[in-house]
């Protein structure tokens, strides 16, 4: 399209938005009025700052994209590869040997499970309570296993 051709649509465009403002201004209020005089004015500002010949520059190569989207049997060909690959990687998960919870009960040693560390009370060798937190408790029970005090 030519430059003149961009500025008849946005002519047309601002008139029938400016004949839509003028029905709301006689059926709303003020901030009606004021809102969709804004949204009139905007095709034929789109036009001067060429905003609406790249618009339709995008429209084009978005339409060019679909058409050649779905026409294309190729890419219905990839879209299946994707499909396949997709379930092959699903399912793998749920082969013996995936990696899951096989590889971290090798881990914790030959089917074996991990031993599970004992909770601690923050009770001093009398058998006071020390008022320390979870956290600490921990700390503690730490520094006893390996002789501080």
């Amino acid at each position: 399209m030519d430059d003149l051709s961009w500025g008849a649509l946005a002519l047309a465009l601002t008139l029938l938005s400016g004949l839509y403002t003028w029905t709301r201004a006689r059926a709303r209020g003020a901030a009606s009025t004021a809102r969709w005089a804004g949204i009139t004015l905007l095709p034929l500002a789109a036009y001067f700052t060429h905003t609406l010949r790249l618009i339709g520059r995008i429209g084009t190569a978005i339409s060019d994209w679909a058409i050649g989207f779905v026409w294309n049997p190729f890419v219905w060909l990839g879209l299946v590869l994707a499909v396949i690959a997709v379930v092959l990687i699903g399912v793998s998960t749920r082969l013996p040997g995936s990696g899951g919870r096989d590889a971290a009960s090798a881990s914790a040693g030959a089917g074996r499970p991990a031993p599970k560390a004992k909770p601690v009370k923050g009770k001093a060798a009398g058998g006071a309570d020390l008022g320390l937190g979870d956290d600490l408790d921990d700390i503690q029970a730490i520094l006893k296993k390996h002789g501080i005090s």
